[in-house]
């Protein structure tokens, strides 16, 4: 089991033991994403959750198709008709 000791610090901020944050790739400023299950606080980078999603979506996409080109397509010809 992965158990570290960190720290509850000034202003509720918490300070995550220097090996945790390498074995997550953690720099400093990333967002994270927490969560309280059962009483415990689960912490996990923000950029795991949405490959995450994005895994689970692409089965929906056609491999040909590009999701943010269409997007502004979209936006474009919204633009044009105003």
């Amino acid at each position: 089991m992965n158990v570290r000791r960190g720290k509850l610090v000034s202003g509720g901020r918490l300070q995550l033991p220097a090996e945790m944050r390498r074995m997550l790739a953690l720099a400093d400023g990333d967002t994270v994403l927490l969560e309280v299950v059962d009483g415990e606080i689960h912490v996990r980078p923000l950029r795991d959750a949405v490959s995450r999603v994005q895994a689970r979506l692409r089965k929906y996409v056609p491999a040909d198709t590009s999701l943010s080109e269409e997007l502004i397509a979209d936006r474009r010809a919204e633009a044009a008709g105003e």
